[in-house]
């Protein structure tokens, strides 16, 4: 497990980038965190590290976004999910083994269907009203277990 502090939205999305350009076919990154603390932010910075461009806008009416990068990115939001088969209407599967890196905001509301290896990142306002968050990423399985390393190679913001 590893934690970082970032001081702005701009940070957050740095974050992103580092962990995105290192991403690859089939990883998945489970976002978890209240409203407004930086998910949509996050996932803008993953998309930058696969060369997206462009603007990436949360798919809470849509359920998910794809972009075109040196790999797709599938972008969900679950937020407005009511339950896990709705989730899986969505071809969910089809997406989580698909050729891409895909991006799950609200990821603790659909828990019992993540996938087994997949990087969780808990993000987190503090509470002092600043725009500094506190991002705790879990790594799990063997390539997000390479991952944890790299970073940690890379000391990303914190």
């Amino acid at each position: 497990m590893m934690e970082f502090r970032t001081h702005s939205a701009a940070d957050t999305a740095e974050l992103g980038r580092k962990l995105g350009s290192m991403l690859w076919k089939g990883d998945n990154v489970c976002l978890i965190g209240e409203l407004g603390t930086g998910k949509t932010a996050f996932t803008g910075g993953i998309a930058k590290g696969l060369g997206i461009s462009g603007y990436i806008t949360s798919p809470t009416f849509t359920i998910v976004n794809e972009y075109e990068g040196r790999l797709p990115l599938y972008h969900f939001d679950v937020y407005r999910i009511s339950d896990v088969d709705e989730m899986l209407d969505t071809g969910y599967y089809e997406y989580i083994d698909g050729d891409g890196v895909t991006v799950i905001e609200w990821a603790d509301l659909i828990t019992d269907i993540l996938p087994s290896e997949r990087i969780e990142v808990h993000i987190r306002k503090n509470e002092d009203g600043s725009d500094c968050r506190t991002i705790t990423m879990r790594f799990i399985g063997e390539r997000p277990a390479e991952y944890e390393r790299r970073l940690a190679d890379e000391s990303a913001c914190g």
